[in-house]
């Protein structure tokens, strides 16, 4: 029996689940500055790009279940960057509305350039290359959750 594919040089998802690590770290100090968590700066991103959203819109943005995302919600409203509040028409159903404090940490956030920009330049990578690479990840993702 050939246990060929099971060697780590030949897997494709390690190196995905390693640059993704790797990515997460670069960007840690950029979080700090932020006082948010890589996945807090995901929601903030969605919410920034358009408030008062539904958590369930959330959830598939970032492909994360309810269950996941809840207790990150319940950290971001006692930091007091967002309201959780239910829908009057039908209670399952909760809206996330950025507070002052949240909208405010864009202005920050926007002053800090993107380290994986910033190292990516460094590296003397091709931005066109990141774009493509993106491009493809974003492709398999949609084919992937269907």
């Amino acid at each position: 029996m050939s246990t060929e594919h099971l060697k780590l040089s030949n897997q494709f998802c390690f190196p995905v689940y390693a640059l993704s690590r790797l990515i997460t770290k670069l960007y840690k100090p950029f979080l700090d500055q932020l006082e948010l968590t890589y996945p807090q700066f995901l929601v903030m991103m969605i919410l920034w790009e358009k408030d008062n959203i539904c958590v369930k819109e959330i959830s598939e943005k970032l492909l994360l279940e309810s269950n996941t995302l809840t207790p990150l919600l319940k950290r971001m409203e006692n930091n007091k960057l967002l309201k959780r509040t239910r829908s009057s028409k039908d209670e399952r159903n909760v809206f996330l509305i950025l507070t002052e404090k949240g909208k405010n940490l864009i202005h920050t956030a926007s002053k800090i350039e993107n380290p994986l920009t910033a190292h990516f330049k460094n590296q003397n990578v091709n931005e066109k290359d990141i774009i493509k690479i993106k491009n493809v990840l974003c492709e398999w993702i949609g084919q992937m959750n269907k």
